[in-house]
């Protein structure tokens, strides 16, 4: 993997898009570049919540997510760089670990609503 986030649209999405500072509800699962699943909403049985753009997840999901419309599905190749770096995280991510998304966008709430 090289060191720039790669963004594939699966299914495009027909609702509100993702803007920053938006609060948006997902599923996801997360994989190593060997296909070792880290991370699952789908297997915990809850959407995962989060506001975007404002550094409060990963700078690949800040980055990556702009822009996706609701009901898209999309995947997201993550550089280390733009994930957790240098940093070891939970039992599987290691220092300089590039990682893969499937996301699926179910909800996107802005302020105005």
């Amino acid at each position: 993997m090289n060191e720039e986030l790669s963004i594939v649209d699966l299914q495009e999405g027909t609702g509100k898009a993702v803007v920053k500072g938006a609060l948006i509800i997902t599923q996801y699962t997360g994989t190593l570049e060997d296909g070792t699943v880290f991370d699952s909403s789908w297997e915990r049985g809850k959407p995962f919540q989060c506001i975007i753009g404002t550094g409060r997840v990963i700078k690949g999901w800040d980055i990556g997510l702009m822009g996706m419309k609701v009901g898209g599905k999309r995947t997201l190749r993550v550089p280390a760089a733009l994930a957790y770096g240098e940093r070891s995280m939970g039992a599987h991510i290691k220092p300089h670990s590039n990682l893969v998304f499937e996301i699926e966008l179910l909800e996107v709430l802005t302020r105005d609503e």
